[in-house]
């Protein structure tokens, strides 16, 4: 068995054509394809806009003895 990956267009017309070398014997074989659609990092987006939650914690204490403590509660 072998994986093979490439990235290859998808012609006007909706053809996709594959040539895969590969190093397998002449014969029958199983070909699964899986298309995954490529985006840009450009044109990638966060659909959720956060920012008015951020904010800081300020923490007041040794936060490992405070660690130490809780985990000994269990």
């Amino acid at each position: 068995m072998e994986v093979l990956k490439l990235t290859t267009e998808i012609d006007p017309t909706g053809q996709l054509k594959i040539d895969l070398p590969t190093n397998l014997e002449a014969g029958k074989v199983d070909l699964v394809v899986i298309l995954n659609p490529v985006t840009d990092e450009k044109t990638k987006q966060n659909p959720y806009d956060f920012s008015d939650l951020k904010g800081q914690l300020s923490w007041q204490g040794d936060a490992v003895a405070t660690q130490r403590q809780l985990r000994d509660e269990w």
